[in-house]
C-alpha cells in the first residue's frame, strides 16, 4: 500500500515494475479480486471514455445551450488549417472538451477524477494514441497510472472544486494524465512523478467559479488547458526536466492553497467568472431568477 508519490515511485523502482502495475496489484489486494477482474473493471471505464469521445465528435449540445459543438469546430479547423499548437495537442484539446460537452449534455462519462475534469485523461489518451500506437493493455495501464496518482491526491489533499477549487479538479486531472503519458511513452516512474508535479504546480490557485453553478462555463474550456498542459509537462519530464519542488510537496501546497481559498471561489457560483455581469445574466436567463 502506498500513500505518497514518493512511496509509489519507490515501490516501482525497487520491484522494477511500472507504476500502473503497482496500482493493479494494490487494487487486487484491496478489493480481493483477480487481475482479470481488476482489468475488466478498468476496461469498462475505457469503453465509456471511448464512447464519450465518439459521441462528442458527432456533435452534442447541452440543455442550457451554454456548451456544445466546440469539439467538432476544432476537428474541422485541424482539417482545414495548420494548427499553431500542433495536431496532437489540439486533438487532445478537442477530445477533452468534447468529453465534457457530453457530460453537460447529460451523456455518460467517467469521472477522472471528477465530472468537471472528466475530459483531460481520455482527451490526452485518445490523442497520444495516434502517435504512440499503444496496445489495448497499454491504454488500460494508462488509466491505472492516472488512478495511482489520483489516489495519492485524494488521500493527501482533495479532488473536488468545492473543497479546493478547480486546481483540485482540472489541476489534478492534468497532472494525472501527464504522469500516464510519460509511462506510455516509455519514461521512468520518477519521470512520471516529475511530470505530475510540473503540471499541478502550474495549476495552483485555479479557482472553481461555475457560471450559474453549472459544470459548463468555464469548466469545458479548462479541460482544454489541463490537457494541453499535461502534454507539455510530459514532454518536459521525458526530456529530463525536473520539478525543483517534489511531487508530494506540490500536492501539499495545493491542499493549503485550497484551504485558504474563500468559499466564493470554491464551486458556489458566487465569485470569479460567475459573478461577472455576463455570468449573472446567464444565470438569470437559465433559471429565471433575479441576480
Amino acid at each position: 500500500m502506498f500513500r505518497s508519490a514518493a512511496e509509489l515511485v519507490e515501490i516501482a523502482e525497487k520491484e522494477e515494475i511500472l507504476i500502473s502495475e503497482v496500482m493493479i496489484r494494490q487494487e487486487m489486494e484491496v478489493k480481493n479480486k483477480s487481475r482479470e477482474e481488476v482489468y475488466a473493471e478498468m476496461e469498462k471505464n475505457l469503453q465509456v471514455m471511448e464512447q464519450a469521445v465518439e459521441d462528442a465528435l458527432k456533435g452534442v449540445q447541452s440543455v442550457t445551450g451554454l456548451t456544445g459543438g466546440d469539439a467538432v469546430l476544432i476537428q474541422n479547423y485541424m482539417k482545414e488549417k495548420t494548427p499553431l499548437s500542433g495536431n496532437l495537442m489540439l486533438d487532445a484539446v478537442s477530445k477533452a472538451m468534447g468529453t465534457n460537452e457530453v457530460n453537460a449534455a447529460m451523456g455518460t462519462i467517467c469521472a477522472t477524477p471528477t465530472a468537471g475534469s472528466a475530459g483531460v485523461v481520455p482527451g490526452t489518451l485518445f490523442a497520444v494514441k495516434n502517435q504512440l500506437n499503444p496496445t489495448r493493455e497499454q491504454m488500460i495501464r494508462y488509466l491505472f497510472t492516472s488512478g495511482a496518482f489520483g489516489f495519492v491526491v485524494a488521500n493527501n489533499a482533495f479532488i473536488s472544486g468545492a473543497a479546493g477549487g478547480c486546481q483540485a479538479e482540472v489541476g489534478s486531472a492534468g497532472a494525472m494524465a501527464s504522469a500516464a503519458i510519460v509511462e506510455m511513452a516509455g519514461g521512468t516512474p520518477q519521470a512520471s512523478a516529475e511530470a505530475f508535479a510540473i503540471t499541478l504546480k502550474n495549476m495552483l490557485g485555479l479557482v472553481c467559479d461555475p457560471v450559474a453553478g453549472l459544470v459548463e462555463v468555464p469548466c469545458v474550456k479548462r479541460n482544454a488547458a489541463g490537457s494541453s498542459l499535461a502534454i507539455v509537462s510530459a514532454d518536459l519530464a521525458l526530456a529530463g526536466v525536473t520539478s525543483r519542488i517534489p511531487c508530494d510537496e506540490v500536492i501539499g501546497a495545493m491542499y493549503r492553497i485550497g484551504k485558504q481559498m474563500p468559499s466564493t471561489l470554491r464551486e458556489t457560483g458566487e465569485g470569479g467568472l460567475a459573478d461577472t455581469p455576463t455570468g449573472r445574466l446567464l444565470k438569470e436567463k437559465i433559471f429565471g431568477m433575479t441576480v
